[in-house]
This record gives C-alpha cells, sequence and structure tokens, in this order.
C-alpha cells in the first residue's frame, strides 16, 4: 500500500506561507499527501528546508516507502570508501525526512519509525568502520589482518548502547556506542600496535558520522559510556573490560548494558561478550539494592541538572524531567534488574516490552504497565516534535507562547489542550514511579525507641556485627528497624523471638542486599518473624542463605504444590542454562535450596501438614536425582566414554524408596548396573566396566553430596548396598541378584521391601522391580523372618540409644520398630508394596497382627512421623520441649493436635508403650506360614 492510503493524521500548518512554500515543492500532489507536506512545512523550519531538496526522491518514495527505504540502506553498501562521507548524511536527510513525514502522518507507528531510524545508524556504523578498519589493514597497521578480516571486523565489535541498542533511537538523538576488540585474534607481541590502530579505526568512525561537514553531519557520536572513559583508550580489550565490570562495575552500568547489543563488526565476538557479562547485568539472585541505586541515580541527575521543584510546562525537559520519559526507562530498567537474573524473560530490550514482560510476570501492575506504556509513547512523541522543529538534539518543551503554539499545531492540536495533557501525563508518571522509589522510615541516626519488653542490651550489639558495617546498610536497617522491633514485641515471647532474630542477624555476612528485600517487601518481616519465633535453627540457615528469600516473592510461592514431573522439568530448564558442569552444580543447589525451603514454610505455617511435606521433600530428593543423573554420565562421559551395556539405574532405599523424607533426611542409594557383553568403555581414556561404574557412582555421589560455593544437596549413604562397605560401590546387575538370591542376609531383604528406582536406564529399572517383587514373593521361612526382626530389634535398641522420651525415631514402639514389623509384613506376605500401613495390612492378611494390632502401630507411627518432621525442622538437636520456645511448642502442638505438651508426652509415652507390646507380642508367637 502506498504512502498516501495510509495517512490518518496531519498537522496543521502553523505558518501557513510556509506550509504553501512546502506545498508548492511537490505541485502535482493533491489531497492528504499535499496537505501533509503543507502541515510539516508549515511548522518545521527544517522540514520545510528538506521537501524542495529531496522532492524528486521523495515523491518517488510515496509509492513504496518500506521499499525506498530499504533501498537507501543497500545503495550505501555499494558506495567506495572514499565517498562514504557524503553519501552517509545525503542519506541520512532522506530518512529523516522520510520517517519524519511516516511519523507525523501515522504511516509508521512510533515503534516503526524508532526502528527505522536505528535500521540506519547500524548501517552507518558498520560501513563506517570497515571504511576506517579498511584504510588501517591496507597501510599495513593491523598485524595479521587482510580486508578479508573486514567481514568480522578484525576482531573489533560495535556495540550500541541505550535507545540505539533498544531500536528507540529518536529523531534527534546522538548515538552511544562502546568499542572493544578480542584480543584473541592478535598475537601476543602484536596486542599494542593492533590496540594503536582500533584506536584510530575508532576515532576515524567517528568522525565519519559525528562531524560537521558542508553536507552537514551523520549522528553525533558518544563514546564516553566505555568503562572508565576518563582515561582508557576508545577501543579497549574485551579481556580489559571484563575485568573492570566484575570489579569495578556500578549499577548505572549494569542497567547501560541491559540495551546493548553488537551491530557493526565482529558479531559473534560481540555475543560471546554478552554472555560473558551477564553474570554482571544480571545477577542470580533477586537484586532489591538496584531500586536504592536508581534512585539514588534519579536524585544525582535532578540535582545535577536543575530539574527538582514543581512542574512548569513551559521549558520542561521531556527526557530528565519530572514525568519523564527518563522516569519511565529507569522504572523499567530497575524492575528488570531486580528479577531479570532469576528470569530470563525480562531480559529484554526495549522499554515497552519490558514493562509487557515485567506485567506478565507479575513484577508490575498491568494496569501500571499499560499507564506507563501510554504516556511513555506520547512522551516520545511530543520528543519527536520538539526535535522535528528544528533538527536540534533538545527534549525541552518551548518556553515562548508562540513556539508553544508552533508544536501545538504540529500535533494537531489546540494550545491549551496540549497543554493539559502534558500536566497530567507527566503529574500521572511522576507520581506513579515516586510511589515506587519513595523511601520510608526514620532519618538515619535518629535516636529510636525500643519497646519496652525487648532486651535493649542485645539489641545494642547489632552495630557491631558484618551486615551493618557499611554505611548504606545502617541507612536501610534504620529503616526498617522500628518494624522489626513492633513486629518482634508483638510475638508471645518477644525477648525469645528478638534473641532468634539476633542469631540470624549475627549470621548474616553482609547486609545491604537483605535489608533491600526487605524494604521492597515488608511482608517478609512477617515472616521472618514467624520463623525466627518458631524455628530458630532455620533462621540461622536464613542468615547463611538468605537468597531463598526471593523464592518468597517470584509470584508462586504459595501456589500448590506443583509434582516431581513439574519439578524436574523446571531444574531441567535452569541447568540446561549452563555450559559449566560446576555452575550446573551451583544452581542446583539454589534451586534445591529454594525448593526445600518452601516445603519447610509451608509446614512451619500449616499450610501442609507432616505427610504432605514428607512427600514433597521426596518429591524434591527425587527431581534431583533424576536430572543431575544424566548430566554427571554425560560429564564422566566426554574422558571415559558412554556408559558400557545398558547403563546404570540409582534406586532410593529406605525414607527416600518409601517417597517419605523429613527436612534433614539423607539420602540411602545402591546403584546397579548392566555392562551385558561389553568389557569397558571407548572414551578419551577407557575403563573396565567395573571401575567405570564405581567412578561414575563416585561423580554422583560428590554432585550430590561435596560442598561448593553454594553449600551442598545432600548426604549419601551407600551402606545398604551388597555387603555394605565392603562391597563395590556400584554393582552389576547379574551379582547383585546373585548376591540377593543366594548371599543376602534377611535383613537386607526386609531393606529391599522399601527399594524403589529413581533414575537411570528405564529397562534395567523395570528389570530391578520385577527382580524386587518376585525375590519378595518368593519368601518362604517366616520363622527365618521373624527372628531376623527380633534380632534387629536388639541390635539396635543395642546400639542406638534415643534422645530422651522426645525421640520419636528410636527406642520401644516408635518408629524403627515400627518399620520393622512393616517390612516383616511385606515379606512374609509376598506384597511388593512399601510404605507402613501396606505393610501392617498385609500382616493382619496374613493372620500375623489383627486389626487391633494393626490400629495400635499405625497409631504410634502416625503420632511418632509428626513429632519426628516438626523436630528435624525447628531444631538441629533432639526435641526438648523446655528449649523449643513458645513457637515451636505451638508448632508442634498444632500438627499433633494436643492442648499442651504435657498431655502430648502422655500420649506419645502411652501409644509408644502399647505399640511396643503389639511388637513383643508379634514376634513371640510368630508368623503364620503362607
Amino acid at each position: 500500500m502506498n504512502f498516501a492510503d495510509r495517512i490518518t493524521r496531519v498537522p496543521r500548518p502553523y505558518d501557513p506561507e510556509d506550509g504553501d512554500e512546502a506545498r508548492a515543492a511537490l505541485p502535482d500532489l493533491a489531497g492528504p499527501l499535499s496537505d501533509l507536506l503543507a502541515g510539516a512545512g508549515g511548522c518545521s523550519p527544517f522540514l520545510k528546508s528538506l521537501i524542495p531538496q529531496e522532492a524528486d526522491w521523495l515523491e518517488a518514495a510515496f509509492d513504496a516507502p518500506e521499499q525506498a527505504f530499504e533501498t537507501l540502506l543497500a545503495d550505501l553498501a555499494e558506495v567506495p570508501p572514499d565517498r562514504l562521507s557524503d553519501a552517509l548524511r545525503a542519506a541520512k536527510r532522506r530518512v529523516a525526512l522520510l520517517i519524519g513525514l511516516a511519523d507525523l502522518a501515522g504511516v509508521w507507528s512510533l515503534e516503526e519509525a524508532t526502528s527505522r531510524l536505528t535500521q540506519f545508524a547500524d548501517r552507518a556504523c558498520d560501513l563506517a568502520l570497515r571504511a576506517a578498519l579498511g584504510a588501517e589493514i591496507r597501510r599495513g597497521k593491523l598485524p595479521g589482518m587482510t580486508e578479508d578480516d573486514l567481514a568480522t571486523g578484525a576482531g573489533m565489535v560495535v556495540f550500541a548502547m541505550g535507545k540505539m541498542g533498544a531500536y528507540e533511537l529518536n529523531y534527534s538523538s546522538d548515538i552511544d556506542l562502546i568499542c572493544l576488540f578480542d584480543e584473541t585474534r592478535y598475537a601476543r607481541d602484536d596486542f599494542h600496535e593492533a590496540r594503536a590502530s582500533l584506536v584510530r579505526a575508532t576515532r576515524k568512525m567517528a568522525g565519519m558520522l559525528n562531524d560537521r561537514t558542508a553536507e552537514g553531519y551523520v549522528f553525533r557520536t558518544d563514546l564516553r559510556l566505555r568503562p572508565d572513559s576518563g582515561v582508557t583508550p576508545v577501543c579497549m580489550a574485551m579481556a580489559a573490560a571484563e575485568t573492570y565490570y566484575e570489579s569495578l562495575g556500578r549499577t548505572w552500568e549494569r542497567a547501560a548494558w541491559i540495551k546493548a547489543r553488537p551491530c557493526a563488526g565482529d558479531l559473534d565476538a560481540g555475543a560471546r561478550f554478552l554472555e560473558t557479562l551477564r553474570p554482571f547485568v544480571w545477577r542470580k539472585h533477586l537484586d532489591f539494592a538496584a531500586i536504592d541505586d536508581a534512585h539514588n541515580m534519579r536524585l544525582a541527575i535532578r540535582a545535577h541538572k536543575g530539574l527538582g521543584g514543581r512542574l512548569c510546562i513551559e521549558g520542561h525537559d521531556m527526557k530528565l524531567g519530572r514525568g519523564g520519559i527518563r522516569e519511565i526507562e529507569f522504572f523499567t530498567q530497575t524492575r528488570q534488574l531486580i528479577a531479570g537474573g532469576r528470569d530470563a524473560d525480562l531480559r529484554v530490550r526495549g522499554t515497552v516490552a519490558g514493562l509487557e514482560r515485567l506485567a506478565q510476570k507479575g513484577w508490575v501492575p498491568h494496569d501500571a504497565a499499560d499507564t506507563l506504556t501510554r504516556h511513555y509513547r506520547f512522551h516520545r512523541e511530543v520528543e519527536h516534535r520538539v526535535q522535528m522543529l528544528r533538527d536540534t538534539q533538545t527534549h525541552d518543551l518551548p518556553t515562548s507562547r508562540d513556539e508553544f503554539a508552533r508544536l501545538a499545531a504540529f500535533m494537531g492540536r489546540d494550545a491549551a489542550d496540549l497543554r493539559a495533557d502534558l500536566t497530567d501525563r507527566l503529574t500521572a508518571v511522576h507520581e506513579l514511579i515516586e510511589g515506587f522509589f519513595a523511601q520510608d522510615g526514620t532519618q538515619d541516626g535518629a535516636p529510636q525507641a525500643v519497646p519496652d519488653t525487648l532486651d535493649a542490651d542485645v539489641i545494642a550489639r547489632w552495630p557491631g556485627y558484618p551486615a551493618l558495617r557499611s554505611g548504606r546498610a545502617v541507612e536501610i536497617f534504620n529503616r526498617l528497624k522500628p518494624d522489626i522491633l513492633n513486629r518482634l514485641a508483638r510475638t508471645a515471647e518477644p525477648n525469645e523471638a528478638l534473641l532468634a532474630f539476633d542469631g540470624f542477624l549475627a549470621g548474616l555476612p553482609a547486609g545491604v542486599q537483605v535489608f533491600s528485600l526487605f524494604e521492597a517487601n515488608p511482608q517478609l518481616i512477617d515472616l521472618l518473624v514467624d520463623i525466627v519465633g518458631t524455628a530458630p535453627v532455620l533462621a540461622q540457615y536464613l542468615a547463611r542463605n538468605a537468597d531463598v528469600f526471593d523464592a518468597v516473592i517470584a509470584g508462586d510461592f504459595f501456589a500448590e504444590w506443583p509434582g516431581r514431573p513439574a519439578l524436574e522439568a523446571e531444574l531441567s530448564d535452569r541447568l540446561s542454562r549452563e555450559s559449566d558442569y560446576e555452575r550446573a552444580l551451583d544452581t542446583a543447589r539454589r534451586w534445591h535450596r529454594e525448593w526445600h525451603f518452601r516445603v519447610g514454610v509451608h509446614h512451619l505455617r500449616g499450610l501442609i501438614d507432616a505427610d504432605r511435606a514428607g512427600a514433597q521433600y521426596a518429591d524434591l530428593a527425587g527431581a534431583v536425582i533424576t536430572v543431575l543423573w544424566p548430566r554427571v554420565v554425560a560429564q564422566f562421559s566426554e574422558k571415559h566414554g558412554q556408559p558400557p551395556g545398558r547403563g546404570a539405574v540409582v534406586l532410593g532405599m529406605g525414607s527416600l524408596g518409601v517417597g517419605r523424607l523429613n527436612a534433614r533426611s539423607d539420602l540411602d542409594l545402591i546403584v546397579i548396573y548392566d555392562a551385558g557383553c561389553s568389557q569397558g568403555s571407548d572414551g578419551r581414556r577407557p575403563l573396565a566396566a567395573q571401575p567405570y561404574y564405581a567412578r561414575l557412582t563416585q561423580a554422583m555421589i560428590t554432585a550430590l553430596s561435596a560442598p561448593m560455593a553454594e553449600g551442598r544437596l545432600y548426604e549419601v549413604d551407600m551402606r545398604l548396598r551388597p555387603s555394605g562397605n565392603q562391597g563395590p560401590v556400584a554393582t552389576s546387575w547379574p551379582s547383585f541378584r546373585n548376591y540377593q538370591q543366594d548371599e543376602a542376609w534377611t535383613w537386607e531383604h526386609l531393606a529391599l521391601t522399601r527399594a524403589r528406582a529413581i533414575a537411570g536406564h528405564e529397562g534395567l529399572a523395570e528389570d530391578v522391580e520385577s527382580f524386587r517383587a518376585d525375590l519378595i514373593a518368593g519368601t518362604s521361612d517366616p520363622a527365618k523372618v521373624i527372628s531376623a526382626v527380633s534380632d534387629m530389634r536388639a541390635r539396635l535398641a543395642e546400639a542406638k540409644r534415643p534422645d530422651g522420651p522426645w525421640d520419636a525415631k528410636l527406642g520401644p514402639g516408635r518408629m524403627l520398630e515400627i518399620e520393622l514389623v512393616a517390612q516383616a509384613g511385606h515379606l512374609l506376605a509376598g506384597r511388593a508394596t512399601r510404605d507402613v500401613p501396606d505393610g501392617l495390612e498385609a500382616g493382619v492378611a496374613i493372620g500375623w497382627l489383627d486389626d487391633a494390632d494393626s490400629a495400635a502401630l499405625n497409631a504410634a507411627y502416625a503420632l511418632c512421623w509428626k513429632v519426628q518432621m516438626v523436630a528435624r525442622l525447628i531444631s538441629d538437636k533432639p526435641l526438648a520441649p523446655g528449649k523449643i520456645g513458645e513457637g515451636g511448642a505451638a508448632f508442634l502442638l498444632r500438627e499433633t493436635k494436643e492442648e499442651s505438651l504435657e498431655m502430648l508426652q502422655t500420649r506419645l509415652d502411652e501409644i509408644c508403650a502399647e505399640a511396643a507390646q503389639v511388637i513383643d507380642a508379634c514376634l513371640a508367637r510368630g508368623a503364620p506360614a503362607r
């Protein structure tokens, strides 16, 4: 469709004589096109001057504006270097004229206009760079490079920053560039010569774009966004830039690189550098300290530019002033910096696209995003019109009445109406964003009253803690402190909660990020007070791993449990983004920490009970093993080749096999492999089958249990494998079968009743499960089973003494003993199910237990399980009611549905004593034969 058919609006000519002069430049045009020329020329002296100059080209461009633009870009590529400077300037005039008219007429949207301006800037940078580098190469100044290397910029890359990076260039934008080069393209001895040549090429490129000649200029070019621009060359080595950002990079530089993209030169090297810089720009944790940094930048800009005070439309800066474009950009980029490290979907360059993604992901309310988007587009339109009036790099609204009337006519508006609209929009943006950045709380250093119920001596020692050593941390904490103290004072036992919070604060290695997180999300303070008042050991864990709070505000922390398949999919996605093995293991640890914390918080707050918490902990462990196993295999295979034969399967034993873990469970595992007829692997360093799988198993244990920068996942126990610690760490499939059939002790068959394949080769897992079921079904000596259970019970009593009356796991009639009876029930009945209720039911089915026995054992086990789940969550020591505090006691009583600790202890003693009597009786009478 041609230009005329797409016109939706035209400006009113402020100066009719100038409008008629512009119209007369193309006398054959009529209708909306003629009116457009009159309106443009009658408002903008700049456009009035361009229209006659480019009348012939413009008339042809009106037939197919998109094609005219693409042809203009293509033609530039054919211009020889010695004529390029003038050609670029002539092309810029045509681009400015076509885009200006298309923008004014509504033929191209704001985004289309800014995108085409940016495309032209990209082409101009690329051609100017090639010309400058070509001259250096022809003079022999770039060692080792020929003209064939021009396609990749001889290792140099130009990054488009700011609006150019986001395809948002305005009508009279300057362009911000950072120029780097890949030093690995040059020999070490050639580095200084190459850098000097690339610096000259950079200056020539910038001059070709920036310098004013008789033909005008292309783009004002700014190279000052590079690292430490006052002392560094205009083209730096990538390694030097990376070192700077890692050690000295500031928040504003992180924000600048959000929009950065390689636009000229070695684009592949540019993409690699952006990936290298990703950890600097996108922090792995939610980064609420960025809010304070951005707020301080806003205040500094206001102070430097003198933009404080009340809103005045005359002369108002639409970019930097109150409610202006920069405010919206700051808002968007700050939110992206906060959450973009965790959510890659937020890593978009454009402001409008950023607001849209932030709203989609719940980081910005949809109505706020819509409001800011609408005002942003309007602000940019006003900015374009102001710049089109006289082709000046300005963002200021006119100061005179006549000039403002000219702007209003240019926008097809009444001056009074435009003034009112601007006031409303600027005010709306300012109020919305000021609310986001506003800081509440007490003044720094102001005395703060301590509630009477709290111990002032404890609070007095806080300034000496590591988290409060920096002035910025103290500043933020002082704003939080009154609220924290008041919340602590309202707990059931204020000083108990205070001491627990004191432990949390003392353990924090640094405070700025955590305190910023609390300031931006006050609901986290409530959660922290809950935790410190109920589970001090969890508070200590939080002090070491405060990043888990990120998960709380990620949007779905309190949603329903997603299930193991969804967990596996999410962890797989996370790990797929990490090419480095150790970084992948650290990523798995961070991911696991957040989900583990979530289960604990849900249990602590009563959103789930002990049974659901146990199942969720087991889901989490299963997902970790399932996803890590193939990654470990792949890493091991790089050196030693693919696993011989069918591969291996990881069996979960004990509580993992049953699918019920507590907050501190370790993992009982067995690895079984089937090498088949293969003698070994065929990698760079091949191994025989047995050592291959032994070392692969050890690599898996290390992946799970090794302490790394992000901690460890689980402790791993392999003692349930055939022959225990004396046997090989991985067992071959034939050996496993032979051992279980011919050599295993009965207690090992009891343990096998709880085994479950977690990860590995599906076919082998099915074979193992079939063998397990057949083995259990084939047990035919009840007396031998009863004898083994009696012996195991006695050995447990001898070797593991209970830690007092609240030990739910050890002791007569408690968890381990009831689990033994259930395992015996499975084995005696030949049932391959795994959990305790099924095992007890199996015992009833064969007449070994009666219904009353089963009910007594189930009741005791259920109560012990609840006590154990609470104990392992709130403390790392044996449960002692006198030391768990009011919060811990309330949690324990809520879970067990008792009214007091005394009543709970009485019930626990009585129900376990009854269970012990049942066990004594059933072992004494033996079991009937099947």
